[in-house]
């Protein structure tokens, strides 16, 4: 069993209010192949929602208490952000699931790249607080655009 983010199988749980479709997660997604989390409503989030970056550090840090996931109105969410990862984790252990392909970028789920803090839509190396976790755990976390690169060496 696969883990995606729901935003990349359609749905619209971006912070505003859209999602980041890629066709193959989606149909995967149909076909019972994957199966949808989005952490950052599993951590209380709505939808849509103020942006947020992650500021001092990356996920990693944030679960070490030592950088946060702050609001670009300045209000500090890290815990949600926290919740929403431990809650993704449950799933993903419930499900047995090896592999989870997050989507790039997010303070949540970027695995290779976040956005830097500053809300000037520059990008950094790191993982987003999620992606942090997973890793931590042992679980397998790659972007869409790896996911997409194995299917096709593969053929699929």
């Amino acid at each position: 069993m696969i883990v995606v983010s729901s935003c990349l199988a359609g749905l619209k749980v971006r912070y505003n209010g859209t999602d980041c479709l890629d066709e193959t997660i989606g149909r995967l997604v149909e076909e019972k192949k994957a199966v949808t989390v989005c952490p950052e409503l599993m951590g209380g989030f709505a939808t849509p929602r103020e942006p947020a970056e992650i500021q001092g550090g990356t996920g990693a840090d944030v679960l070490d208490g030592q950088a946060r996931v702050i609001e670009k109105s300045g209000r500090d969410v890290s815990e949600m952000y926290v919740k929403g990862a431990y809650a993704a984790l449950d799933v993903i252990r419930g499900l047995g699931a090896r592999l989870v392909v997050l989507k790039e970028y997010s303070p949540s789920c970027g695995s290779l790249m976040i956005y830097d803090g500053k809300f000037e839509n520059r990008k950094v190396a790191g993982s987003g607080v999620t992606a942090a976790l997973l890793q931590r755990e042992g679980i397998e976390v790659i972007s869409e655009e790896q996911f997409l690169e194995r299917l096709r060496l593969r053929g699929e």
